[in-house]
């Protein structure tokens, strides 16, 4: 994943609604803009245009049924972020199991 699209992805999921659309999305599949509005205090408006952002981003997708539109998720972004985190989550594990043993042996040689 470049990097801008990492940090568009991110910036989209900082968003608690637009989390919370991603997350219902993945529990119960597609959904309506309609279905996903309901659970939220704002206006089919608003959620229109979080939508919009995730969809920008290539989290979702949207498919016109008759007069509806579905919303589907695309797992693709959250699986290279994932991946990205991933990266990190080892990195940092290693450094800080080597700090562990490090502090571990520097104690037992002052004692």
């Amino acid at each position: 994943m470049v990097k801008n699209q990492l940090d568009d992805v991110f910036g989209a999921l900082a968003d608690p609604t637009r989390r919370a659309i991603v997350d219902m999305l993945a529990a119960h599949g597609p959904r309506t803009a309609g279905e996903l509005a309901a659970p939220h205090p704002i206006s089919l408006p608003a959620v229109s245009r979080h939508l919009t952002v995730l969809e920008r981003v290539g989290l979702t997708t949207r498919q016109r049924h008759g007069r509806h539109q579905v919303i589907s998720l695309n797992p693709r972004p959250l699986r290279d972020a994932a991946r990205w985190l991933e990266r990190h989550h080892a990195f940092w594990t290693e450094r800080l199991d080597a700090l562990d043993v490090y502090l571990a042996h520097t104690t037992e040689e002052k004692r």
